[in-house]
């Protein structure tokens, strides 16, 4: 009777082991791997068309033209 206890417990123990350890430990592996590949892909896609990508360069904006009258040039003075 004691043995088949102990079997049972051994079983259940296994049980256990493979469904909530080995199993959800086999599908994140593959669900990182997988998400890993799809990441090197869209990094090899931004360097292969840099267009695309979210660091697109860009011209910069030519500097706003300065309408300056030169004729009345009041100096500045500080008022303490």
């Amino acid at each position: 009777m004691l043995r088949f206890i102990v079997s049972i417990f051994l079983a259940w123990l296994l049980y256990k082991l493979v469904f909530d350890l080995i199993i959800p430990g086999y599908r994140v592996a593959k669900q990182v791997r997988r998400q890993m590949t799809d990441m090197q892909e869209h990094m090899r896609q931004q360097y292969q068309d840099p267009q695309s990508g979210p660091y697109q360069q860009q011209d910069p904006p030519p500097p706003p033209k300065k309408n300056v009258d030169k004729g009345d040039y009041i100096d500045f003075e500080e008022i303490k």
